[in-house]
């Protein structure tokens, strides 16, 4: 079994892939934290000395590897992963089972102002700009995150109830 979340930043990819994971008995799998570990070095220190680019080919490559090489897992990936280098193309030809976080922006903004100084996309933007912000990424992002197989919305619901909704289609 091979689940993979997408979404934005801030709609609970890694909350709702653990609790997802545990119930499964699966292996949960966060792709930056696996970027993170196998460069030794952080994702913010990656786009600083090496750039996007680097970065992107080496999220392609790791995504690619952990796809087709492991098995019972529950996978959260970056918020741009889907959109670069054919990545959601490869999603859903190694598994059916694609779930798209969707959150409205109001929710998403709250979520995100709270957690700015860890988020180094958003760390430099404006509180007052933060919203445009978030909105043109999704506005951009929107096509990838659409072709997932299976599209949730989660403005109001729980990471408990988000968990059980993914159970439920599962079945």
């Amino acid at each position: 079994m091979k689940i993979v979340l997408v979404g934005y930043m801030g709609s609970g990819k890694s909350t709702i892939g653990k609790l997802v994971a545990k119930a499964l008995g699966a292996q949960f799998l966060d792709l930056d934290e696996h970027i993170e570990a196998t460069l030794k070095t952080d994702i913010s220190t990656l786009f600083d000395t090496k750039g996007e680019i680097f970065f992107r080919k080496k999220e392609h490559e790791l995504l690619k590897e952990v796809l087709q090489t492991q098995d019972n897992f529950v996978l959260s990936t970056g918020g741009g992963t889907p959109c670069y280098s054919g990545n959601m193309e490869l999603m859903l030809k190694e598994t059916l089972d694609v779930f798209y976080l969707n959150v409205p922006i109001p929710e998403l903004h709250r979520r995100l102002a709270a957690e700015k100084e860890e988020r180094p996309v958003i760390k430099n933007i404006a509180e007052a700009d933060l919203v445009e912000f978030i909105g043109k990424h999704l506005f951009e992002r929107g096509a990838f995150y659409a072709k997932a197989t299976h599209t949730l919305f989660c403005g109001v619901q729980t990471p408990e109830e988000i968990a059980s909704t993914i159970l439920e289609k599962l079945r």
